[in-house]
């Protein structure tokens, strides 16, 4: 890939990066450490909403990370366009539930600060960005773009389904979630749907990496989180219709991302069929 089509981001989008890892590994924490992280969480969360947490924030983490080392245009397009979406949504839905942050914390202030600076930057970037076109792309096949297209279409929906009627549209996964725990999640699903469009539409392999490595840990995390919280607490009726219907939900999103990471592997140029 051409460095003059894919060229390298400024100096202050690694380092604002550098310190939005930093604060992820506290988020990471509450999947590998819940007891240790969730006393310091700006609100209270339950073990099995901790470990959902705490698998997004590592995964965001984990691609956070990709951006510092490839420190291109792609990837670093797909991955501003998904974090500008999940911070827009996690910031609205945390300033329509303030009743859950406690003000009189630390916590609750570095919270929103964090937040609305992630939306700020990246949406300064990628409107500063916005006439640039994509790096060089694969050739999708059209089987791939009327998969990614499907696929992202049903994480949307969901996604608004999750925002705008919580309850109802999480009425269905293993363990109780509130309305703004739901909102929350809501984000994840929208992200990824908005990843998904713009990979569509034009895939640099760099991208399809990165979005293929996000679906796998995301299922992953999500499967594995539920299955070691339940080993302490045995509260989820592996059996039943909801449990399954969300086991196959995150396993299909963490299928794809495989399927995505397979078809990068194939090509190592633009030219090449997918």
């Amino acid at each position: 890939m051409q460095t003059s089509d894919n060229p390298p981001f400024p100096a202050a989008l690694r380092l604002f990066s550098a310190g939005v890892i930093i604060v992820l590994i506290v988020g990471a924490g509450l999947f590998f450490a819940p007891a240790l992280v969730k006393a310091r969480w700006p609100w209270a969360v339950t073990p099995f909403n901790a470990r959902f947490l705490g698998g997004f924030y590592t995964t965001e983490m984990v691609v956070m990370a990709a951006l510092l080392v490839w420190n291109r245009w792609s990837p670093g397009r797909l991955v501003l366009v998904m974090a500008f979406i999940f911070t827009v949504i996690v910031s609205v839905a945390s300033l329509i539930n303030l009743g859950y942050f406690d003000f009189a914390r630390r916590a609750s202030w570095l919270w929103f600060a964090v937040y609305l600076a992630s939306v700020a930057v990246s949406g300064w970037f990628l409107r500063r960005s916005r006439t640039r076109p994509s790096a060089e792309a694969m050739t999708l096949s059209p089987a791939w773009r009327g998969y990614m297209q499907v696929e992202s279409v049903i994480l949307g929906l969901y996604g608004v389904g999750l925002l705008l009627f919580p309850l109802t549209f999480s009425g269905f996964w293993p363990w109780p979630i509130d309305a703004f725990h739901a909102q929350i999640y809501s984000a994840i699903f929208l992200a990824g749907a908005g990843g998904i469009y713009l990979v569509w539409r034009s895939a640099p392999r760099e991208e399809l990496l990165v979005l293929g490595l996000t679906q796998l840990l995301i299922g992953l995390f999500a499967i594995v989180g539920l299955t070691l919280t339940d080993v302490a607490v045995h509260k989820i009726n592996w059996s039943a219709t909801g449990t399954l219907c969300w086991l196959a939900l995150f396993g299909w999103i963490g299928i794809g991302g495989v399927f995505k990471l397979y078809a990068a592997s194939r090509h190592s140029s633009p030219q090449s069929a997918s």
